[in-house]
């Protein structure tokens, strides 16, 4: 399959948003560290609040945050030390865990969320006009979008290739 290059126009969209990305979500780990929790661990903790009875499935939460297995045991296991997230069998399969926020969770989370919003807003949407905004969503949206779609098409051949 040949690869069509970028033209000037999409290498300086692209390079713009490989220079930025990295030094944004480093700003926005700095900015939770100083309230004692990193991005990866509040991502947890919101997911888990977001979720019904404040718990999910593991192998749930892992596809959620995009971590492995083993993965999220790491992340969960600092959490779980610091009294944040316990983990325990699902009521409805003893064998499949559930990771679940604990009253000390939610209130990390209640204590850190303003300060991480006011982080995102100085770090992202201060700087942006509202037409901007509607831009940085349609274009995540669109991103989004084709990657459910490629994600299809992988499974479909994966599935295809098997059969054959």
């Amino acid at each position: 399959m040949a690869s069509t290059w970028l033209n000037e126009r999409e290498m300086v969209a692209w390079r713009a948003y490989i220079d930025t990305n990295g030094d944004l979500l480093a700003a926005l780990e700095r900015d939770l560290v100083r309230h004692d929790v990193t991005l990866g661990d509040y991502q947890v903790l919101v997911y888990l609040a977001a979720a019904e009875d404040d718990a999910m499935r593991m192998c749930d939460l892992a596809v959620a945050l995009q971590l492995s297995p083993s993965g999220l045991t790491r992340r969960l296991d600092g959490l779980v030390r610091s009294e944040h997230v316990t983990r325990r069998p699902s009521p409805d399969d003893g064998r499949v865990m559930m990771a679940v926020l604990t009253d000390a969770g939610r209130e990390l989370l209640e204590r850190t969320a303003p300060h991480h919003v006011a982080s995102v807003r100085r770090r992202i949407f201060d700087h942006l006009t509202t037409e901007q905004v509607d831009a940085l969503a349609a274009i995540f949206e669109a991103i989004s979008a084709g990657l459910a779609e490629s994600d299809e098409a992988t499974d479909e051949e994966s599935t295809a290739s098997d059969v054959a």
